[in-house]
Parts: C-alpha cells; sequence; structure tokens
C-alpha cells in the first residue's frame, strides 16, 4: 500500500515519501501549509488511490473532541419516555456515533481526514492523544469499548492558526507543503487544463507569481485561486496580449478578484502599478 499521487493531484517526491512513511509507521499524518495548497484534496485523492473509504471530520471553533467518538442524544431520549417509546430502554439507541467510531468499525481500512485541527481550542488536540494512539475508546453510557477493527489512516490539517501541543505532535508525522515552483504549477494546471493553450499558461503564470512577490500582500494568491483565475480567464476567451500589458494600461489584472481577496491588496497593487507609470 503506498501512495504516488494520482491522475488528479500532483504530489511532490517529498509528499510521497510523507504520505508512505506515515502508513508505514502507523502515525497520523500532519500536514501544514499555505490555504489552497491541497491539503484537503489529499486526503481525498490518497482514498481514491487506495479504493478507501472517506471519512471526512471538518473542525470548528465549537468543535470538541468528544463529538469525534460519539454524542449522547438525552434529549431525544427523554422526550421518547414522555410518549411511552420502548426503545428508551435501551441507551444505546441514543448513541450517535461520531467520525472517529465510523472509521473505528469500517469494514476495509478507511481514511479518516480530521480537517483545519487548528480551528479548535487548544485543549482539542491533547484531548485526542489516547483514542489516535491506542484506537479505542470507552463508551461509559453503554459500558463498552470501541476498538478499530483495522487502523484507518489519519490525515490531519492545519494552516497554522495557532500552535499545536508537543504531546500531540510527537505522535504525527510531519509535513509541510511547500508552494509549488513554476515547473510543479504548469504540471498542476496542465492536469485541470489539459488542452489549454501554452501561450496563455506562460503569461498566466509569469502574472500570479508576479503577483505572489509583491511585498507586503495581506493574503498571497494560492494554487486553488489560481485554477480559478484561469477558468475564468478560459471562459472569457481573455488573450495571452492582456496580461502581457507593458504598458501598464490595466492597473491590476483582469478577473482579479479571483486571485485578490481584500481591499488592501488591491489598493497596494494599484499603488505600486501608479508609481511604475510614473
Amino acid at each position: 500500500m503506498s501512495f504516488s499521487g494520482t491522475q488528479n493531484y500532483i504530489a511532490s517526491e517529498e509528499l510521497q515519501l510523507a504520505v508512505n512513511a506515515a502508513i508505514e509507521l502507523q502515525r497520523p499524518l500532519l500536514i501544514k501549509g499555505e490555504p489552497g495548497t491541497g491539503k484537503t484534496m489529499l486526503a481525498e485523492e490518497l482514498a481514491s488511490s487506495l479504493d478507501a473509504e472517506l471519512i471526512q471530520w471538518h473542525i470548528k471553533s465549537t468543535t470538541k473532541a468528544h463529538q469525534g467518538l460519539y454524542e449522547y442524544d438525552a434529549v431525544s431520549r427523554l422526550r421518547d419516555s414522555q410518549l411511552g417509546e420502548e426503545k428508551v430502554h435501551d441507551i444505546s439507541n441514543y448513541i450517535v456515533k461520531g467520525k472517529l467510531w465510523q472509521a473505528f468499525e469500517a469494514d476495509k481500512r478507511a481514511i479518516l481526514l480530521i480537517d483545519e485541527i487548528d480551528k479548535a481550542d487548544i485543549e482539542f488536540p491533547n484531548d485526542l492523544l489516547q483514542e489516535l494512539d491506542k484506537m479505542e475508546f470507552y463508551v461509559y453510557e453503554t459500558r463498552q469499548t470501541v476498538k478499530a477493527v483495522l487502523r484507518p489512516i489519519v490525515i490531519i490539517t492545519s494552516n497554522n492558526e495557532k500552535e499545536l501541543p508537543d504531546a500531540f505532535l510527537r505522535r504525527c508525522f510531519f509535513h509541510y507543503i511547500q508552494f509549488p515552483d513554476r515547473q510543479e504549477m504548469t504540471n498542476i494546471v496542465n492536469v485541470h487544463f489539459p488542452n489549454l493553450k501554452q501561450e496563455l499558461l506562460s503569461q498566466a503564470l509569469e502574472s500570479f507569481f508576479n503577483l505572489r512577490d509583491i511585498p507586503g500582500l495581506k493574503k498571497k494568491p494560492s494554487t486553488s485561486e489560481l485554477l480559478d483565475w484561469i477558468k475564468l480567464l478560459v471562459a472569457q476567451d481573455i488573450a495571452p496580449e492582456v496580461l502581457r500589458d507593458k504598458d501598464n494600461t490595466h492597473s491590476i489584472p483582469p478577473l482579479y478578484g479571483a486571485l485578490l481577496k481584500n481591499e488592501q491588496d488591491i489598493q497596494l497593487f494599484e499603488k505600486l502599478a501608479f508609481m511604475a507609470r510614473r
């Protein structure tokens, strides 16, 4: 069982090594990188490559660790008891299985994605240490131990919004997805737009990387934003000459809303273009 990328996902040699090392070590793979560099897509394509079920747990600021294990629906049980339902006598009818439970009892080895773990509070990762390490947990309401039939492959993503605890990091295999260079980006774009004219691709990439190199940008455009932009360029039949605008008649790229996502960056770009014209 190994991963080498897919037809739809270009994985660097370092990323391939990281994925396969985590599988071999049976450790969660912690993936960091700029937003839009394909962290979540990695889990999706890994599942596709291994023909495995993908179980996704998208973390929010309000998410608690126990929700990944199970939740006891006491409100429904109270309501059913008032209605005289027979099933109230079996508490297991009111246990809602979480994503970890689903991954643990899967018939085939599953891919468990814990997406954007850094959105939760600081104690969230530590609250999952035992379960991710031992691959089991105890259900107090039913007095049963849930243990993984087949140890799932765990992919954890983080956008580095907050530091993760050392005890949690020790149990993970870590990889940082470096932003693709021009050649890697060319390969990525060709996967998504195989019939794209090379002149348009060349000019789009030049504009894109020049934009990323501007000092002071609040949010640099990402891979996913480049793909959105190229899709719009093709749909609107934008000529390469428009992107090659040397006399600065255009202060910002056409359809810039796919690349620049706040007014501060737009104003910065316009200011630099104005200074260049002077």
